[in-house]
């Protein structure tokens, strides 16, 4: 989508845990220290009860919350589709997890937490010029999965979001190498070269890319109009040609027809007689009939098939 200042902007994942709980404080650690917390509570209340002096009770209350806060901010449980990533004193340590850990606070930090879980992330092209110069919009989802945590957390900066720009730009890049009439017919290529060029500028951050779907391709009404006119007229045009070829072989096939009448006069007054014959028995119907044909048949049998004809009509009238 592009921006007011005209900026092509990438729809990401919203953040993981890390973003809205910074220290990813679980249940079991808030219990434990919670426990720590009221037993020291307890504690202090009962030395007052025995008539120990404040300070030392200060000191417990002190020494206690120390205590509870421990494992607090150490104790830590990564959920079964994710890695820590821990440094120590700023570089990298270990990667823990699935399960419950233990970090040293201050010493160790958790730089991110890694979802190894196939991840989708739609993207898109917006008003790219093809091959041809035709400006098309074209929408894709990508489907990716972190294989190596380290290089997720340690090569990139925000690894979710260098996927996306590189799957825009990517994307952009296949579409300025094709025409228009490749893009809305060979989508299962286009997908495959996608995913190879996205999967060649991943890799080196830990990221696999499994697939990559075309979603839609938009073109400007105009040209669709027009190639929709276009496809109209190719229909009609195939029609022509079809009923073309149809005469043709009914052409033929009179030529063949009349290879059998040349050196055969009988069988062709015949076959007139008899076309003079279907034609009269039709009530009403009218016959003309050229000079020349009369003259190369006998007027005898031309009078008998109107006679014939005349006779056959009023049994058909009567029925």
């Amino acid at each position: 989508m592009l921006n007011k200042s005209g900026i092509p902007t990438i729809r990401t994942q919203s953040k993981s845990a890390e973003i809205s709980d910074p220290f990813h404080i679980n249940g079991l650690a808030l219990t434990v220290a919670l426990v720590i917390f009221l037993a020291g509570v307890i504690a202090a209340a009962f030395l007052d009860t025995a008539g120990v002096p404040d300070g030392w009770i200060a000191l417990e209350v002190i020494a206690v919350t120390l205590v509870a806060m421990f494992p607090l901010f150490s104790l830590k449980i990564a959920r079964q589709w994710e890695k820590a990533v821990v440094l120590r004193l700023g570089k990298f340590y270990r990667l823990s997890g699935p399960g419950m850990f233990w970090i040293l606070p201050i010493i160790d930090t958790l730089a991110n937490w890694i979802d190894h879980r196939v991840m989708v992330t739609p993207f898109s092209a917006e008003k790219t010029l093809t091959k041809d110069t035709v400006p098309v919009d074209v929408d894709a989802v990508l489907f990716w999965v972190v294989w190596d945590a380290e290089k997720a957390a340690l090569e990139v900066n925000d690894y979710k979001a260098a996927i996306s720009w590189a799957a825009q730009t990517a994307l952009r890049e296949i579409i300025g190498q094709m025409n228009l009439a490749d893009i809305l017919i060979g989508r299962a290529k286009m997908d495959a070269d996608l995913q190879k060029i996205i999967d060649e500028r991943t890799t080196p951050w830990g990221v696999s890319v499994q697939s990559v779907e075309i979603r839609d391709v938009v073109i400007p009404q105009d040209l669709e109009d027009a190639m929709s006119r276009q496809a109209q007229a190719e229909r009609e045009r195939q029609a022509r040609v079809i009923l073309g070829e149809s005469e043709k072989q009914i052409a033929q096939s009179f030529a063949d027809a009349s290879k059998a009448y040349i050196n055969n006069p009988t069988a062709l007054h015949l076959r007139a007689m008899n076309m003079l014959f279907e034609g009269l028995k039709e009530k009403g119907a009218l016959v003309i009939v050229p000079s020349s044909a009369v003259d190369t048949m006998n007027l005898g049998g031309l009078s008998g098939i109107v006679g014939m004809a005349r006779t056959t009509l009023p049994k058909t009238e009567a029925e």
